[in-house]
């Protein structure tokens, strides 16, 4: 009984031409007073980061010293490799709880295995290391400061030579050519901004 009331309740006229009134001008005020998903202003100050913050690895760096590291951060995503902060790559089985690759399995560091000499490498995690070599600073700078607009957004969160390694070395439009076929699909993950 009483839920025949609310049904004809919400079916008087009234109720319903409230209701229509109250989305019709929600719908006008949220148009008018939309804010835009990012504006100049906001492009502006990404513009101005200063990449000269960012902390790179150094050649004093020789990544064994147990006291500087307790835990690294590493790639993740691989499927069989993974690469660590400090530039090692190792098998996903020879990673340690603290995220590091276990210095004494068979591991390299600073590789560039699967690499050209254009800075793109056909293993995502060979291309972070090889990144990581403390000598690529310069090149690295070279192509921050040679960036487009739209990629200094991306790299507005990049904090230090490990972060941009990992964002410079994922596939990005630069590395394909018609929008749909990578320029080299034996080499598609580059932290140089030459394709050849």
């Amino acid at each position: 009984m009483p839920l025949s009331y609310v049904t004809k309740f919400i079916r008087r006229k009234f109720v319903l031409i409230t209701i229509f009134s109250c989305s019709l001008i929600y719908c006008v005020v949220s148009f008018f007073y939309e804010t835009p998903f990012s504006s100049n202003s906001d492009i502006d100050s990404v513009k101005m980061r200063n990449f000269d913050s960012l902390i790179w690895h150094s050649e004093n760096d020789d990544g064994n010293s147990s006291n500087k590291l307790t835990t690294c951060r590493n790639s993740v995503q691989g499927k069989s490799l993974m690469v660590d902060d400090r530039g090692y790559v190792c098998s996903r089985f020879n990673v340690l709880p603290s995220g590091c690759c276990d210095l004494n399995a068979k591991i390299v560091r600073y590789s560039c295995d699967t690499c050209k000499e254009n800075g793109c490498c056909s293993i995502y995690e060979y291309c972070v290391s090889c990144c990581l070599q403390p000598n690529k600073k310069e090149l690295l700078q070279g192509v921050l400061q040679r960036a487009p607009d739209t990629f200094h957004v991306v790299f507005a969160s990049v904090t230090d030579h490990y972060e941009l390694c990992l964002a410079k070395c994922r596939t990005s439009s630069l590395s394909v050519q018609h929008e749909n076929s990578y320029r080299d699909p034996s080499a598609k993950h580059c932290y140089s901004d030459t394709q050849q």
